[in-house]
């Protein structure tokens, strides 16, 4: 899929005027072999938890983006490179983590694309605490199951439906 952010912002300032496009903040880190990415969403929101992350990865993600509100924390990584291969494997678009990822090399060799608020060397829990394909919000942007992510060099954009590129 070819797009630019930047092009979709400008062709569509109704849809940011009226709130249907949003942009996400920039304080996203890029990670995996995949710069540019864009897909359905689906959320989890989970705390300092991954064990939902896994088991949401070994299922096929069928061009998807999971988009995982990890409440910003910056205290221990959600994603790992098992995760990012799993997502790879998988068929996932990518993944944007409201928190930390971990094994940076390994997902950086993966051909997936990640956004992440920075790396952290701690596992997370393994609990299972967590919810699935519900609305979230990620540094202060809604995002709902099935809104569509774009993410390039540029930015993260959502969606409340898939932009003609």
């Amino acid at each position: 899929m070819q797009f630019a952010t930047t092009d979709l912002c400008d062709a569509h300032p109704d849809l940011l005027e009226d709130g249907r496009l949003a942009v996400l903040p920039p304080v996203f880190q890029a990670y995996g072999q995949l710069r540019r990415f864009a897909g359905p969403a689906y959320t989890l929101k989970v705390h300092e938890d991954n064990a939902l992350v896994r088991s949401v990865l070994e299922t096929p993600g069928q061009g998807q983006v999971l988009v995982i509100d990890g409440g910003a924390s910056l205290r221990r990584a959600l994603v790992g490179g098992q995760l990012g291969l799993l997502a790879q494997n998988n068929g996932w678009a990518g993944i944007v983590v409201d928190g930390c990822i971990r094994d940076t090399d390994e997902i950086n060799a993966c051909q997936i694309g990640v956004r992440a608020l920075a790396a952290h060397p701690q596992k997370s829990n393994k609990d299972g605490v967590g919810t699935r394909q519900m609305t979230v919000r990620i540094q202060g942007v809604t995002v709902r199951p099935a809104d569509w992510i774009y993410a390039d060099a540029d930015g993260i954009l959502v969606a409340q439906q898939a932009l003609p590129c």
